[in-house]
């Protein structure tokens, strides 16, 4: 499938429309098939469109996230349903500062931020490391 940015001459209005391929276009053009929405006219010409042209060295935005985070973890422990109580016991000072992750309710995160404890979500679901192969 493709999508063209249509142009009707009469009315002035630029509309989408799809076609299998671009030969399908030109044969519903050459039959009046192709129609603006609005007034029903078919003097109907492509418009000019931009091209989705990927910048090149880009990829996927969410495998990029993954990898960010995954490389942040590097310097983090692992520390599961336990992270508001070990949270709680480093701001306390009970037990030594350092990076940790793992899971907290909703309400435990509220209340660790109500405390003054800076946490935050992270943006992509982790697996514990028992769980990974």
């Amino acid at each position: 499938m493709i999508v063209f940015d249509l142009h009707c001459r009469d009315g002035g209005e630029t509309f989408e429309a799809w076609f299998s391929s671009s030969a399908d276009y030109e044969e519903q053009q050459a039959a009046g098939l192709v129609q603006c929405p609005m007034c029903h006219s078919s003097n109907v010409q492509k418009a000019p469109m931009a091209p989705r042209v990927p910048r090149k060295g880009s990829s996927n935005p969410l495998a990029r996230l993954a990898a960010i985070q995954a490389e942040m973890l590097k310097q983090s422990r692992w520390v599961g349903d336990s992270f508001a109580e070990t949270a709680r016991a480093m701001h306390a000072g009970e037990i030594a500062h350092e990076q940790v992750h793992g899971r907290a309710t909703i309400e435990d995160a509220k209340s660790l931020v109500e405390d003054g404890i800076a946490v935050a979500p992270l943006p992509l679901p982790v697996t514990p490391p028992s769980q990974v192969n």
